[in-house]
């Protein structure tokens, strides 16, 4: 794995981890679905405390990645992490929507991830 690859999954195991703390607690459900997504991308337990550790920070913000693919990935991530608990916050809704907006994905890709991700 590359150096530029290795920074993209800590990226968006940061990123995750931002998303699961966006209505402001950290469910069982959440932790596990933390955890999982680290190992499906390599990463270790190191990565995932500094991961936690940038998401309880002052400055924890999403770092949006450049390539449609990235950012893709990104929102099915959160997706998931937005409905690990069974429960719709509205802060997750506005940091999703605020993501995807910044991030140019039209409503129509943001629906096709939605199902898609939802589906799988």
């Amino acid at each position: 794995m590359s150096i530029e690859e290795i920074k993209h999954r800590r990226q968006q195991l940061r990123n995750l981890v931002v998303m699961a703390f966006a209505d402001g607690q950290l469910g069982e459900r959440e932790v596990h679905l933390v955890a999982d997504r680290c190992a499906e991308l390599g990463l270790d337990e190191y990565d995932l405390q500094k991961a936690v550790e940038f998401g309880l920070g002052d400055d924890a913000a999403l770092e949006l990645p450049q390539s449609t693919a990235a950012r893709e990935e990104l929102l099915c991530d959160m997706i998931r992490m937005m409905a690990a608990d069974g429960h719709l916050d509205e802060s997750e809704k506005r940091l999703f929507a605020l993501a995807a907006a910044k991030m140019s994905i039209s409503t129509t890709d943001v629906q096709r991830l939605i199902d898609q991700t939802l589906r799988s």
